[in-house]
């Protein structure tokens, strides 16, 4: 791990995504009838139950919609079980400290189940956020049936709004990631294949004369954006289920991306671009001929759990000490709502110190500025419960727009929307909202921190040792087969030789047929 905690560039702006709206408007739509009903009704202090299964809406997105299916009742069934562990402690628990060290444990298992299937984004921090608060709201044993129950409902309801777009483009996922693939190895083709600097034109044609083939490290990013956006892709179409038409003539396509990234220099990026416009929308998926020797082959089966949860144990002990350590020093300073604290702990750890480091700036940063932001809202939710609804969607809205871009940006609606949820229950004193979620949030993120350097991830240090002398390009971490969107995480050799020799075999085939 790197012993720097650079602060330039963590608070930088990245590009949104190409679906940025579709999460946002998903959980307004899951987030709006659960709790206009329960505005009618008069019992708006519910809304906490209610919400609990509408959030799940948030997660899965990028997954083809047979992956979907099976990502979010997982999420929905983890969900409701955090609630329910949540809710029996709170009905049982004899104090405080008790029922923080319940939330510190629940937060540990949150976040390696969620790392070992790989759930996300965002992964554990919802889940943890929903338990930790049930944790502190007054309940009793006959009252855990019914609120469960409201959980379940939302939660159903928030299934059927991330499985409704399905309807309509039952590809969609799978076309957005072999497009993004297309689009990503023509970025590389000409930016380190031909010598070309972009998309304006350009000394030469793509097999010209003048195109020169320049060192490898001058296109280290466009190359590991481009075998990140292919291995994306690869996975997108290993989950999408039984293969169909659609997704073998999208397979070949992704065939070309990364026949393109292996021999750059020997690739048109014209064609990649035209497949890439091509691709998206419900038009027909052009057709290109099969590579032979070529393609994704056989999806591996993943591990049992137990095999996958087994390394994750340094992780389980640095989350649930941190959270644990925020949670008592929130309680020691006299904060009604220690799972504040509790939440911020468990939201930084990343995969190494420097990115927990990071994660810990933008957090901070992001709950900083939400603060000041609440201030300014509050006083028009205090003027009745349609205004209070109505801010909580525009800013779930915001939170899931924004958060792409950065995740302190995000952090800045996600804040007053945590804090408009308490006021679900009555109105309370904005000041004193303010004060404790800002202390909250410097505790959480500084003792989080503490475990983070307790506790140390031995076996990432080992890895990234091992790995000191080879390329400093990156590409995506092979992954399951049934996940897409994996992490950057190993180092990024040679291409493939079977990818090599198709490349040389087209170039001899060429050769051949202008000589004829």
């Amino acid at each position: 791990m790197s012993s720097r905690l650079p602060l330039a560039g963590v608070l930088r702006l990245g590009r949104p995504s190409d679906i940025w709206f579709k999460p946002a408007l998903s959980v307004v739509v899951a987030v709006a009838p659960p709790n206009i009903a329960l505005l009618v009704l008069g019992r708006l202090d519910l809304a906490m139950y209610t919400m609990a299964g509408s959030l799940c809406a948030l997660y899965a997105h990028n997954r083809p919609y047979a992956a979907r299916a099976r990502a979010l009742a997982w999420v929905v069934l983890g969900m409701l079980g955090g609630l329910a562990a949540a809710l029996v402690a709170a009905s049982l628990a004899p104090g405080a400290v008790v029922l923080v060290t319940v939330g510190a444990v629940l937060a540990a298992g949150q976040k390696v189940l969620c790392d070992a299937t790989r759930t996300g984004p965002p992964g554990n921090v919802v889940l943890t956020f929903v338990s930790s608060a049930a944790l502190f709201t007054p309940q009793s044993l006959a009252q855990v049936p019914g609120h469960l129950a409201l959980a379940a409902a939302s939660g159903a309801w928030a299934w059927l709004v991330g499985m409704a777009p399905g309807l309509l483009r039952p590809h969609g996922p799978e076309r957005r990631a072999v497009a993004g693939a297309l689009h990503a190895a023509a970025a590389y083709v000409e930016t380190a294949g031909t010598g070309r600097s972009g998309g304006q034109g350009g000394q030469g044609g793509p097999h010209g004369a003048t195109a020169a083939r320049p060192h490898a490290t001058t296109a280290a990013g466009p190359r590991a954006t481009a075998a990140t956006a292919v291995q994306a892709a690869r996975q997108a179409l290993l989950s999408a289920g039984r293969p169909s038409e659609t997704c073998q003539a999208l397979e070949r396509l992704r065939v070309r991306a990364e026949v393109a990234l292996a021999a750059p220099a020997d690739t048109d990026p014209e064609p990649l671009r035209t497949w890439a416009r091509q691709v998206r929308g419900n038009r027909p998926v052009p057709h290109v001929d099969d590579l032979p020797g070529l393609g994704a082959g056989p999806a591996a089966p993943p591990g049992p759990l137990w095999r996958r949860l087994r390394p994750l144990a340094p992780l389980a002990l640095r989350v649930a000490l941190g959270c644990a350590l925020a949670g008592y020093a929130s309680l020691a300073l006299g904060i009604g709502r220690p799972y504040w604290a509790l939440v911020t702990a468990a939201s930084l750890y990343q995969a190494n110190l420097t990115l927990t480091w990071g994660r810990g700036v933008q957090r901070v940063v992001g709950n900083l500025i939400g603060v000041l932001l609440f201030a300014a809202v509050v006083p028009v939710a205090h003027t009745g419960g349609v205004a209070l609804v109505l801010c909580c969607l525009a800013l779930n809205f915001g939170a899931e727009a924004l958060i792409g871009r950065n995740y302190w940006l995000g952090s800045v609606c996600v804040t007053p929307m945590a804090l408009l949820v308490t006021e679900f229950a009555g109105f309370q004193e904005p000041g004193r909202l303010i004060t404790e979620r800002i202390v909250d949030t410097l505790v959480g993120a500084l003792l989080g921190l503490v475990a983070a350097v307790a506790v140390p991830d031995r076996r990432w240090q080992r890895v990234v040792r091992a790995g000191g002398t080879a390329p400093r390009t990156l590409a995506a971490r092979p992954c399951r087969s049934d996940q897409a969107g994996c992490e950057v995480r190993r180092p990024f050799g040679r291409p493939e030789r079977g990818l090599v020799r198709a490349a040389a075999r087209r170039r001899r085939e060429s050769a051949r047929s202008v000589g004829e």
